[in-house]
């Protein structure tokens, strides 16, 4: 498989600090960036969060203090994820088997400079991702009528943002915020789709190309395996650049009260593409690979409206909320996959998945004594994936969270942030062709605990 570079900015980075990502989320996204804010519920839109800010509402870069900020942190996320076969009862668990996928590991680093009505920044900052590993012998690892494989069925999806922002204080009580953003996405993937499964995409019109006739000609066609997976800390099995945005303000009611409203736009990322294997499954050929290239195309993070408003009660106390709509429903309809062999024959696959677009609401409060600020919120979105569309390999169903934390002024140029962020188990079933072929069921819940380290100067 070739080496790919993925540009010196982000594999120097990441190499040294990470492995890669799967944070508490909501479906692929972070439910906050940063410690203050994912201490918060993932709260963020009006009130500062540092320089993490630059990734929900710029605009809340101008509440820094003056000067210089260098920022470096790092979340490490434990998950609880197992996929049961509602027929025979078997569980497959999501272990740390192999391919860099637990626990999970995410940095982010940023350096901000606030001069008066400007306040520039740029950073790197995960934006989502999601992981599974459930080995090469379970249930899943079973092709039509029993026959037992011995493939792997994983996942790895990680998108790293660099934003570029400024913030601008229009008068005292105005501010407007924008950045752009260079993004990166990388994606590996290990899936067996049984004989039914196939079955049902061609009869659906989901699966098309000249490798369609060349699988129904096999003598006993189980299942079909496809593999494009990287141990790699960084790279992945397919990849592309894009770029992104957001655009946001905030407006100081009063001295204690903020309002902030953000626009995250939908990512314009190319086509992930790498080496892969298509490997036939037959009962009586064996298993028959492939070997050519994979396309995985207009494969989007969604767009995102914030509103936010923050309360200053006391010189102790401050209390936040948000509510957001994300746009999951355009940006990921179908898993869109072409797959080219070095022979020149072709298929390409249409995975349904029709997500549905979410609300959430994120309540956080502060309290401060001293050195110490103390924190804690929780947050609640609607489910954005329907149960008969529900993959094994991308069940990121959680819908509640609970988070704490803490900040601690070592001296007036140095602190330090913590964050711990529960997602409570959730249940999903799915019966339904062709995204499974047993019936199962989703169990997922996951905690995460970052640390964060702010110098200023």
């Amino acid at each position: 498989m070739k080496h790919r570079l993925m540009g010196p900015i982000t594999a120097g980075v990441l190499a040294i600090t990470s492995q890669p990502a799967l944070a508490v989320t909501d479906v692929f996204r972070f439910v906050g960036f940063g410690q203050v804010s994912g201490a918060m519920g993932g709260a963020a839109t009006a009130f500062d969060v540092g320089a993490a800010g630059m990734m929900t509402n710029p605009a809340t870069l101008s509440l820094m203090p003056e000067g210089s900020q260098f920022y470096l942190g790092m979340d490490v996320t434990f998950g609880d994820l197992a996929i049961k076969n509602l027929d025979t009862g078997e569980v497959a668990d999501s272990e740390d088997h192999s391919k860099n996928r637990g626990p999970y590991a995410v940095p982010q680093m940023a350096y901000t400079y606030h001069s008066g009505s400007l306040t520039l920044g740029a950073g790197i900052f995960p934006q989502g991702g999601v992981g599974t590993e459930y080995g090469n012998s379970s249930f899943l690892s079973r092709a039509t009528g029993g026959l037992d494989t011995g493939l792997e069925n994983s996942s790895r999806l990680m998108t790293l943002n660099i934003p570029f922002a400024a913030s601008y204080e229009v008068n005292d009580k105005l501010t407007v915020g924008a950045s752009l953003d260079a993004m990166w996405q990388g994606l590996n993937l290990d899936l067996l789709l049984g004989a039914d499964q196939v079955g049902s995409l061609i009869g659906s019109g989901r699966a098309s190309g000249s490798l369609v006739p060349v699988l129904g000609g096999l003598p006993d066609l189980r299942g079909a395996h496809l593999s494009f997976t990287r141990n790699h800390p960084v790279a992945s099995g397919a990849d592309a650049w894009g770029i992104g945005g957001r655009i946001g303000l905030t407006y100081k009611v009063s001295k204690d009260t903020v309002l902030g409203v953000a626009y995250s736009m939908e990512s314009h990322i190319a086509d992930m593409k790498g080496d892969a294997t298509l490997t036939a499954v037959d009962a009586l050929a064996g298993q028959v690979p492939l070997r050519g290239r994979i396309s995985v195309r207009d494969f989007q993070t969604p767009a995102q409206l914030n509103l936010g408003i923050s309360h200053q009660v006391n010189a102790q106390w401050m209390i936040v909320a948000d509510v957001s709509r994300i746009f999951w429903k355009h940006a990921m309809k179908d898993v869109d996959v072409g797959f080219v062999a070095d022979t020149g024959d072709n298929i390409d696959i249409l995975l349904p998945l029709n997500f549905k677009d979410q609300t959430a609401l994120s309540l956080g409060a502060a309290y401060q004594t001293g050195k110490w600020t103390l924190r804690g919120g929780t947050r609640f979105v609607t489910q954005a994936l329907r149960s008969e569309t529900l993959l094994s390999v991308m069940p990121a169903i959680t819908t509640r969270f609970v988070s704490a934390g803490f900040s601690y002024q070592f001296s007036p140029t140095s602190k330090v942030d913590v964050a711990w962020n529960h997602s409570f188990k959730k249940k999903m079933d799915n019966s339904s062709l062709p995204n499974t072929s047993a019936p199962i069921r989703v169990e997922h819940a996951q905690d995460t605990v970052g640390l964060g380290y702010t110098h200023s100067f």
